[in-house]
């Protein structure tokens, strides 16, 4: 960003001493550094955002002793995207420590379910994100609630087995390149809900899993594409 930066800073210093030259160049410039500034502004809310989940496993979990904690739905965020950001997802997998360890233990994910006004000039207001931490059999459960109550698939066992193969897409579950588990087709104001647990309800709308959390009466929702990074984190090979 820097590299391109001075670039057009030479650029317009070179061009024709014309005052349209000049303003064009300005221009170009200026809208560089604007999106320079969205960029490392949306950086730092990460690393913030990184630093305060960290906190909260700490206090929270002792029983995890090393750990690796990432974001795993700020890239290719905009800045005037992130207020109408729902949930943070951040994905922890422990490990041995020693010389260059390897990321092969436990996976879990750290949801921040975050309320009106969590975000402003002045960056993010945790006071207004609540955590909720899931492991892979969590995360399963959640998504065959997810997948009878999106579809008229019922038997616990075999969504089970499709799930761990599969991936949750649009239209349904697939497995490999086939739909097995298709979805009901709804109107974008349409919800279909089923009481998960005491903490919150699952609702199927058209193209989101949503979580209506019950403390807080708020509703967030995971867009298709979160769904399949998180399941992608807990059932891939890798």
């Amino acid at each position: 960003m820097k590299k391109a930066i001075l670039i057009l800073l030479v650029s317009l210093y070179l061009m024709p001493q014309n005052s349209n030259a000049q303003n064009e160049g300005a221009a170009v410039v200026a809208g560089v550094l604007a999106i320079g500034a969205g960029i490392a502004a949306v950086e730092q809310m990460k690393e913030q955002a990184e630093l305060t989940a960290t906190q909260w496993v700490l206090s929270n979990h002792p029983e995890l002793s090393s750990f690796s904690l990432q974001t795993l739905d700020f890239n290719g965020k905009k800045l005037k995207d992130m207020s109408a950001v729902s949930v943070m997802t951040f994905k922890i997998q422990e490990f041995t420590p020693s010389d260059k360890p390897e990321l092969d233990g436990k996976k879990q994910v750290l949801f921040g379910f975050t309320s009106a006004g969590w975000i402003s000039e002045y960056g993010i207001n945790f006071e207004k994100v609540n955590w909720y931490l899931v492991d892979d059999a969590e995360w399963l459960n959640m998504m065959v609630s997810y997948v009878k109550v999106a579809s008229s698939k019922t038997n616990t066992s075999d969504i089970k087995n499709i799930l761990k193969d599969g991936r949750v897409v649009n239209k349904g579950v697939k497995v490999k390149s086939k739909l097995v588990i298709p979805f009901f087709k709804l109107t974008g104001d349409m919800y279909v809900v089923t009481d998960y647990s005491e903490s919150m309800k699952l609702v199927y709308n058209e193209r989101s899993l949503g979580i209506f959390l019950k403390d807080t009466q708020d509703l967030v929702q995971i867009s298709r594409s979160g769904i399949i990074d998180i399941h992608y984190f807990f059932f891939s090979e890798e």
